[in-house]
């Protein structure tokens, strides 16, 4: 005999979450301070099973008109006012409640009855509490009520106005078979959205607190990128190498950094890291290769434009659609928001480059500090599993010194390749140059070269052996020359 199937939420994401959908016969209770989300939570779902033609009741405790609610969700587009009073049945138990416990149940579980009902949405459980005002009564009612839902194959889904903890001290959370928890907490000027599934009765939901968010749309969530990695394989590592176009510094890596593998290029301000990473988008593209260069500070035609100042094209790759240039604002949204719309990018259009200029504004978006290093080593992971080669660049703290500390970049230990952009000081003159810090299992040229960038694009000089120091940013001379200049 086959298990019954999981009810469809209508959220997929919420689905996600909940392991598949809600699980049959059950009662959920979803707690949360005022201004939450719980009931346009609920009432998303309650509309989603409606309009898919499985008859609903919505049950309001107060003795507050039904239109009152119905005109609160009309702004939402899962608002359907068609499924009203067929579908979505509304009825008031407040005149129940006060005449006791057995009269509410009773209403309730004859309503389910007769209208067939395979949902139950009560809004509203504190508001019981508050007009019982008695703990073993509450209990009861949940308990008998709960049984008589799961004999008529009815989920119960509830909503009560309390944080996490103190719910988890009241008789609900022992008389519930789930608990979903949302939350609201400040960050700055910034408002963010937590859910968390905390107990689902014989399901392997996923745990932890998850991004949402509410929209015109209505809700939706992003689980955790690092709880939802598809149990597949990386794509196959080949032998083809994935250069800038620049033939002095390709040469550097033996023909570019290794497919599929990440790269961090550190680097001053203003030192070229963004032109450099250009190079290495555009030089995909005019391979073929589909490439996404996405831009945590500039729009397109502003990435478009500096590119053309030092006489880099990237405008005829870019109108071919071979290279898409996107601009994200992380003081705007979280990272799992911003990820969640690269990746898709990145599935939908088959790309397999992709740039992330300014990653340090990702980093910060990434609101608990204790996730990012977990967070941008599974985004790593995903894309080596979706076969891209990918580059990030960083800002170093320092113009010039003797300090090269990446402790507070995640991505510096996680990458398999770094690229090192440094000025240095001689003569009284600032000097760009290069090195390669590292490159996993592959061949590379350690030397440390100078480029320069010019009208006519980026270019690496020779090999600098003239003076000491040269990574800290203050070079001692000593005898030869270093960038035209004798010393």
């Amino acid at each position: 005999m086959s298990p019954p199937q999981n009810f469809d939420t209508g959220i997929p994401s919420l689905n996600v979450l909940l392991a598949g959908g809600l699980p049959p016969r059950q009662s959920i209770i979803v707690t949360g301070t005022p201004g939450s989300g719980k009931t346009v939570l609920c009432s998303q779902v309650a509309f989603a099973a409606a309009s898919r033609g499985i008859p609903v009741v919505v049950v309001t405790v107060t003795s507050e008109p039904h239109d009152k609610l119905v005109d609160a969700l009309s702004g939402f587009a899962f608002h359907k006012p068609e499924v009203l009073g067929d579908m979505l049945f509304l009825i008031s138990a407040y005149s129940a409640l006060k005449r006791g416990a057995k009269e509410a149940r009773d209403l309730l579980l004859q309503t389910v009855r007769e209208r067939g009902a395979r949902l139950l949405f009560i809004d509203g459980l504190r508001s019981i509490r508050d007009l019982w005002q008695d703990e073993a009564r509450l209990r009861e009612f949940l308990y008998e009520l709960g049984l008589g839902l799961a004999a008529l194959n009815c989920i119960g889904i509830f909503t009560t106005e309390y944080p996490l903890q103190r719910l988890m001290e009241l008789p609900e959370a022992t008389t519930m078979d789930g608990i979903v928890a949302v939350s609201v907490r400040s960050q700055g000027a910034l408002r963010m959205r937590r859910v968390e599934v905390v107990k689902l009765r014989g399901r392997p939901h996923l745990m932890g607190e998850h991004v949402m968010r509410i929209t015109m749309q209505g809700v939706d969530f992003l689980p955790r990128l690092e709880a939802t990695l598809p149990a597949v394989p990386e794509a196959p590592l080949d032998l083809e190498r994935r250069g800038f176009g620049l033939p002095e510094l390709d040469t550097l890596m033996y023909g570019g950094f290794p497919s599929n593998s990440a790269t961090l290029i550190a680097g001053s301000m203003g030192i070229g890291k963004t032109l450099m990473a250009s190079y290495f988008a555009l030089d995909g593209a005019r391979r073929g290769e589909k490439s996404l260069f996405v831009s945590f500070f500039d729009s397109p035609e502003r990435v478009l434009a500096r590119a053309l100042r030092v006489g880099l094209d990237m405008r005829p790759a870019y109108e071919s659609g071979m290279l898409e240039i996107i601009n994200e604002l992380p003081a705007e949204a979280e990272a799992d928001v911003l990820v969640r719309r690269i990746l898709q990018r990145i599935e939908e259009r088959g790309v397999k480059r992709v740039v992330l200029d300014g990653l340090a504004e990702l980093e910060q978006s990434i609101m608990e500090g204790e996730r990012r290093r977990a967070f941008l080593a599974s985004l790593s992971l995903r894309l080596r599993q979706l076969g891209v080669t990918s580059l990030f660049t960083r800002e170093v703290s320092k113009v010039v010194g003797t300090e090269l500390d990446f402790s507070d970049s995640p991505v510096a230990m996680l990458a398999e390749n770094v690229l090192l952009l440094r000025f240095v000081e001689l003569h009284g003159r600032l000097h760009r140059i290069l090195s390669i810090l590292k490159m996993r299992d592959s061949k590379y040229d350690s030397t440390v070269r100078e480029f320069e960038v010019a009208d006519t694009g980026l270019r690496v000089l020779a090999p600098m052996r003239s003076s000491q120091g040269l990574l800290t940013g203050q070079a001692r001379p000593v005898g030869t020359t270093i960038g035209g200049s004798t010393t």
